[in-house]
Order: C-alpha cells, then structure tokens, then sequence
C-alpha cells in the first residue's frame, strides 16, 4: 500500500490545505466505511486514491443527513445540503467545508463529477422521502432514481466517459450490479429497517408469502418459515441479476480492473451469507465473513500490484 503522502503527490495535489482535506476525507472514510476504504488503497493505482474516498466521504456525509427521522426532518435537510453542495460546485465562492473542498477540486479534474453529483442530488430526493415499496415496479425506479446515480459518483471515476463506445455497455452494466447490490441490502437489514417500521422488500412480495410489515415485528418467530421463503425468491431474483455483471471489469482500464472483479465478488460473498442467514435474517444481520472477504482482497491486491508495476526488464 503506497503511503498518503506519497499517494497524494502521485495524484498533483500540492496545495498544502488541500491536502489536509483530503487526509480528512480518507481519516473520514477509513472510520466509516471501512471495506470501502480497503478496497480503494489496495486496489486502485495510487493517483486515483485520493478522487475516489473524497467522493466516498461525499457520499457518507450526505447519507448521515437524509437517513434518520421522518421524512420532513429528511427533506429538509437534504434541501439545506443540496443547495451548500451546488454552490459549492458552481460557485466562486470557496466552501468552507473540507468535505465540498475536496469534491470541488475532483470535479474540476473529472469534469463529468459535477452532472453525476447533481444527479445524485436529484435521486437522493427520493431516499429522503423513502418508506418503502408498494410492487417491484416501485423498487425498480428507485435504483433508477438514486441507488444507480450513487454507484456512478465513483464508477465514472473508472469507467469509460459518454464518449467511448463501451461507455452503454458500462452503464447498463452498473444499472444491474446496483440493482443486485441494492436488493441483497434490503434483505440484509430487514432487522434493522424494520425496527424503523417498514422494509425495503416491496409489500407485494410480502403478501405473496402471507406477510405484513406489523406481522413480522409483532410475531418474528411465527414469521419465520415464511421469511424464509421471501428471502429463497429475493436473493434468486439477486444472484440472477448478479450474474450479469460478469464482464463488468472488462469494460474498463486494466488497472481499474482488481478493483471492480473485488466489488463484484464481495457482493457475492454478502448475497451467500443473506441466503445462509434466510428466516433468521429477522432477529440478527448477515455480512461475509472476514476471512472470506479478505482473501477476495489479496487475490485481487496480488493482480493489481501486477499491473501496477508493469512488465519486468530483462
């Protein structure tokens, strides 16, 4: 793993405060998501590192502001961020917060930055006002209208741009993985979100098992048998869309590659624990385990410190 400062340098960030914010977004992003963090330092070549966890650290921010309280908390404090964000972006002005400096600065190396955060904005409207799904047309609009802008903050940081032909395939490509990615996450924290009193599972696929939000948080053990049923039919629906993520990596430079067979992988990983998990996935969550995940990262770290170094001199 290439030290910060160096990685930093690699990356033309000279400006001393700059480079304090973004220590501050990787130290953010490090606490926060972790796995994440992982994934970017062991695996993305060293002058992309710092673009991509001020991006991250962007993103967690702006989940930390819409995803507690009701939804009127929610949406007004997402109008509050939203504009701080846009004239952060489209102002002269300079940000007086570390986290908007350093999404500012990427945005200005990666011109397409400011159209996928604005995106982003406009699709987290939808997460802010979420209480869940009616049907599965539901669920599928909201991975069109916030689930996908969000996995493009970083994907159109190693992916193809709009101009290069595998740029179509790229995107539908990323439209399946984050609709996989999206489903397992609900099945994951069914426990967590029902505690909020509703779940990301659309209610039509409750109600083809028997059940309802009230049933599962009145009668969990009763539940139990059902839920394992719901959870057989949503992770089938996953792994099929998973599956079609495949050639995903083979759409973007050799160097970004480690980094996207890694997610893709680890997503695995997380869909085979939900379904091992099944009706438990009530009472308790389920995450892959470390050793698992772990080996996914060295075998991909391995790779990229292949091709990193280039072909040997003889």
């Amino acid at each position: 793993m290439t030290r910060w400062p160096a990685v930093l340098s690699e990356a033309g960030i000279t400006d001393q405060r700059l480079r304090r914010d973004y220590e501050t977004q990787r130290r953010l992003v490090r606490h926060n998501r972790r796995e994440e963090y992982l994934a970017a330092r062991l695996l993305l070549p060293a002058a992309l590192q710092p673009f991509v966890l001020s991006v991250v650290a962007f993103m967690d921010e702006t989940d930390k502001r819409i995803d507690r309280g009701d939804p009127s908390i929610r949406q007004k404090a997402l109008r509050s961020w939203d504009q701080e964000v846009r004239t952060a972006l489209l102002g002269t002005d300079d940000p007086q917060n570390s986290t908007l400096r350093t999404l500012r600065e990427t945005s200005e190396r990666f011109p397409q930055m400011v159209t996928r955060v604005c995106e982003f904005l406009d699709g987290a409207a939808v997460e802010a006002a979420w209480s869940g799904f009616e049907t599965e047309p539901d669920f599928q609009r909201y991975v069109d209208s916030y689930s996908l802008p969000a996995l493009m903050l970083t994907a159109c940081l190693v992916g193809p741009t709009p101009k290069e032909d595998e740029y179509e395939p790229f995107l539908r490509g990323c439209r399946k993985l984050i609709e996989a990615m999206q489903r397992t996450d609900f099945l994951a924290d069914l426990r967590e979100d029902l505690a909020q009193g509703h779940v990301g599972i659309p209610l039509d696929a409750l109600r083809q098992q028997g059940l309802d939000v009230e049933g599962l948080r009145a009668r969990p053990q009763e539940a139990a048998s059902a839920v394992q049923r719901l959870v057989t039919v949503q992770a089938g629906l996953a792994a099929g869309t998973l599956a079609e993520c495949t050639d995903l990596p083979s759409l973007v430079a050799q160097a970004h590659r480690p980094f996207l067979r890694a997610l893709i992988s680890v997503q695995e990983l997380r869909l085979r624990a939900v379904e091992v998990h099944g009706g438990a996935l009530l009472t308790e969550g389920a995450s892959p385990s470390v050793a698992a995940a772990a080996r996914v990262l060295w075998r991909e770290y391995r790779a990229a410190r292949r091709i990193h170094r280039g072909p040997r001199l003889r």
